[in-house]
């Protein structure tokens, strides 16, 4: 169940892996984890809380939440509309706040009130799953289990030719085989950087791109229009900015209007 092969997928174009990490840690010196945090289980419960939500919104949240619930016993026995009310601003608060009671209380049951430092144990967290998992082995245990996959990396390697892959998890496998061990834990955060500042998702700044003559998507983005693989993904047009074809005025005035009322769901 927690193992994962590092036999490729599709990874269409060959891109030198060593030159391009150099160049991005050139680019990116500063490059690490953003969510702040004191040890494994913060970190744990921050990147719970990260799910769709920015960093900066968790940073702004946790330190509240740690001061009144500061470990695994602490969070496991608090009121769980207390949790709420903290975390409501990163969104789906309710959900969040099973997940890292669940979670909390799952440590203090099974494992002694300390985080696993092994990724099937990981994965038994309520709210964990592999990239969860990969950001507590990489960033709090200093463990290279696996690469951690965030939209950010997802884009990117994609853009970079390193996979064609449709989930995440395909896409670490592609990952873990193009991408040295010993780099896996560093490369997303440089990916991550590269994405927040360079290579953004609608309009990638590619003329002043650090490893733009190793990106097979730049040329192509540069000439204005979007490959074909991210245009499917977006669902939109292959030239920027194209509007999308009006309805004919015939069209609107001989459509039938609804009957009766529409049901509430």
């Amino acid at each position: 169940m927690c193992a994962i092969s590092t036999r490729a997928t599709s990874a269409s174009t060959e891109v030198n892996i060593g030159l391009l990490i150099a160049r991005l840690k050139t680019a990116y010196p500063d490059a690490e984890c953003a969510l702040h945090h004191e040890d494994p289980f913060r970190l744990l419960i921050a990147t719970i809380l990260s799910a769709q939500c920015t960093d900066e919104r968790v940073n702004m949240v946790t330190p509240v939440l740690f001061a009144r619930y500061p470990g695994p016993a602490a969070m496991n026995d608090a009121d769980p509309r207390s949790l709420e009310e903290i975390i409501r601003s990163t969104g789906f608060y309710r959900n969040k706040t099973k997940s890292i009671q669940g979670a909390a209380r799952r440590i203090v049951e099974t494992y002694q009130g300390a985080v696993p430092s092994r990724m099937e144990d990981l994965l038994t967290l309520p709210g964990v799953a592999r990239k969860t998992a990969n950001v507590v082995l990489g960033v709090g245990y200093g463990i290279a289990e696996g690469v951690v996959v965030d939209t950010h990396v997802d884009r990117i390697s994609h853009r970079l030719g390193l996979t064609r892959a449709g989930t995440p998890v395909q896409v670490e496998r592609d990952l873990m085989k193009r991408v040295p061990r010993e780099e896996w834990i560093h490369f997303a955060h440089l990916l991550i950087f590269h994405g927040r500042r360079t290579c953004v998702a609608r309009k990638p700044r590619c003329a002043v791109c650090p490893v733009q003559d190793l990106c097979p998507s730049a040329p192509i983005f540069l000439s204005g229009r979007v490959p074909a693989w991210e245009r499917a993904r977006r669902g939109k047009p292959a030239r920027r900015g194209k509007p999308a074809r009006p309805r004919a005025k015939s069209a609107l005035r001989n459509a039938k209007p609804a009957r009766g009322k529409a049901k509430r769901r």
